[in-house]
């Protein structure tokens, strides 16, 4: 109403697009992904059916902390979802040195997070408890082991080891506003290791997502109390449709014993489109059918495992097919390296890298080997990078790589990939065409 004027609010159709989100860009210029009312609809309604089945379920009294970017679909969905319960959504100030300190300010009860960010965590816990002296150290390492345990043969966390959370773990919670009760990692892969760890120390469900933009966020989840989904992404959410599509180029099939292919999707969820790039649509959406460009292999126990990516996959000069991202998660884990960018092309026969080295890891090699030179130094020298060659080899051989992957040269970069020279997208996704323009024009 206006004075004595009273005007009608527009009616809003379901099909109409609420949003155009844009796709973060890590393969090319970014797309404007048109998002309708029915998908976001969907999508809340999909994910309440899916906690009612594990009994949970969001309250006014949950608080949700928004530090994710205010662009990107998983802060967006995860706002109105809890704009839908009516619960408390506080906002981070922007610096990410404090972002602990505002976690325990708020206290909330549900953490996103991408993987960098839960990465970040762990090195904190694992620091402190190597800081803490022999006694402390041994102390917390035999309550992860008990609980880890017991975990494993099915009890539920809050009852796995309740001595152990309360005399251990309690302190790694505090550390975390003292609520958490579910974290929920997205956006990219979060290794093996650190989501096991995390679902014994922080006393909450930690689960790890899968979706895209263009799905309007989660499509798969992985569900509270099942170690045997560490490392998936679990089964699909209700309100979805989900298949394998083969990829003979890759050798890929998804009829295989072991079907893996292309992850396609449908349902109501599904974006209306790239906005003004009916081409880029009619490629990815096929017969309702969106094709992500993401391999999965369906695990025994119906989730999803993420093992490839299919635009991240090129051929070498001698005709091997290199499925890039998965090289890039299983070297990610070697302890000297923060990060890695895998590169190749069809007119070499091996891969090279960059590698943004573990300081303290570097450092500690050097003084045992009396070499000298600040960090900026040894990223230089020859002697380190063949260290670095040599424990990304070990871990080749561990996991039984062929020849071809392993990386034959690396360039060691001080510097971590960052959003100031546009190298990662701001969930920390590498950004390929980006990375490689980078590093040919300044590492000549």
């Amino acid at each position: 109403q206006a004075g004595d004027q009273e005007f009608d609010l527009p009616v809003n159709q379901r099909t109409d697009i609420c949003t155009i989100m844009y796709t973060s860009g890590t393969t090319g210029d970014p797309k404007g992904v048109l998002i309708s009312n029915a998908s976001i609809i969907c999508l809340i309604a999909g994910v309440d059916r899916l906690l009612n089945s594990v009994n949970e379920r969001l309250e006014e009294t949950d608080v949700y902390m928004s530090y994710l970017p205010l662009a990107h679909i998983f802060d967006r969905v995860v706002e109105e979802l809890f704009m839908f319960h009516g619960a408390s959504i506080g906002f981070w100030r922007g610096d990410v040195k404090l972002l602990v300190e505002d976690i325990g300010t708020l206290k909330p009860t549900i953490l996103c997070a991408v993987p960098r960010v839960l990465d970040r965590i762990f090195s904190g816990l694992q620091a402190k408890i190597s800081a803490g002296g022999f006694i402390k150290s041994t102390m917390f390492n035999l309550a992860y082991k008990f609980k880890q345990f017991r975990m494993m043969r099915g009890a539920k966390h809050n009852e796995a080891a309740a001595i152990c959370d309360k005399v251990v773990f309690s302190k790694v919670k505090e550390g975390l506003g003292g609520n958490v009760r579910v974290i929920l990692s997205g956006a990219a892969p979060l290794a093996t290791h650190v989501e096991e760890y995390l679902r014994v120390v922080t006393c909450a469900h930690v689960l790890q997502g899968y979706g895209l933009t263009e799905t309007c966020a989660g499509s798969f989840v992985s569900l509270p109390n099942q170690m045997s989904m560490i490392g998936t992404v679990g089964p699909p959410v209700p309100n979805i449709d989900a298949r394998l599509e083969s990829v003979p180029d890759m050798n890929y099939d998804a009829l295989a014993s072991t079907p893996r292919g292309e992850i396609c999707i449908k349902g109501e969820t599904l974006f209306s489109g790239y906005y003004r790039r009916e081409d880029l649509t009619e490629e990815v959406l096929v017969d309702g059918w969106f094709h992500t460009g993401d391999i999965g292999e369906w695990q025994p126990d119906g989730s999803m495992k993420i093992i490839d990516r299919k635009k991240n996959i090129f051929k070498l000069s001698q005709g091997e097919y290199v499925a890039v991202e998965n090289l890039e998660n299983i070297y990610g884990v070697v302890s000297a390296i923060d990060s890695i960018w895998v590169y190749g092309n069809s007119f070499e026969s091996f891969l090279v890298a960059v590698v943004n080295p573990n300081k303290e890891a570097l450092e500690s090699w050097a003084e045992g080997n009396g070499i000298s030179g600040d960090f900026e130094a040894l990223c230089e020298n020859p002697k380190a990078k063949e260290y670095i060659l040599g424990e990304l080899s070990k871990t080749g051989k561990e996991k039984k790589l062929k020849g071809f992957e392993f990386i034959r040269a690396v360039h060691l970069d001080p510097v971590p990939f960052d959003m100031e020279r546009d190298l990662i997208t701001p969930t920390y996704k590498r950004k390929r065409p980006q990375l490689l323009k980078y590093y040919q024009d300044n590492e000549q």
